[in-house]
């Protein structure tokens, strides 16, 4: 029942767009463009490489609540990639209790995705204050010390 509350809303907006009668040609280029890549993100040069923010036991209970929210139903209680809405959107997901798995990953890098998403993942964005993307980053990166 609660994935509905997740899948439904974006169905619906879809059924609402307006739809144009189109010769098959141009429904063939539309999806052909749709299916091309994504450009690189743009540079971000405002977001320094390593995270400024330190930790405090308040934020970091502020982060938990907010990946429980946003982040837990794909990417699993604690990190495991075993969400409840994985199977169903067909998700291949990284275990982030494996050190290995962000090893190679810059802070930078975990904040500009948390921060823009990135393919299904929907963005944080102007939702929450840079600082607690951050702190996000700071509890993502503490599931592969547990």
């Amino acid at each position: 029942m609660l994935k509905l509350l997740f899948v439904l809303p974006p169905l619906m907006v879809l059924a609402l767009l307006p739809h144009a009668a189109s010769a098959p040609h141009a429904q063939a280029a539309f999806f052909a463009q749709a299916a091309a890549p994504e450009p690189a993100a743009p540079a971000a040069p405002d977001v320094p490489q390593n995270n400024p923010v330190t930790a405090t036991p308040d934020s970091q209970a502020q982060a938990s609540a907010t990946y429980k929210i946003d982040c837990a139903m794909c990417h699993g209680e604690g990190g495991n990639g075993k969400g409840d809405l994985v199977a169903d959107m067909g998700l291949t997901m990284k275990d982030m209790r494996d050190p290995a798995t962000l090893k190679n990953m810059p802070d930078r890098d975990l904040y500009l995705i948390l921060r823009d998403g990135k393919n299904k993942m929907p963005p944080e964005g102007d939702r929450v204050k840079p600082d607690e993307i951050w702190n996000l980053v700071i509890l993502v990166r503490g599931f592969a010390k547990k």
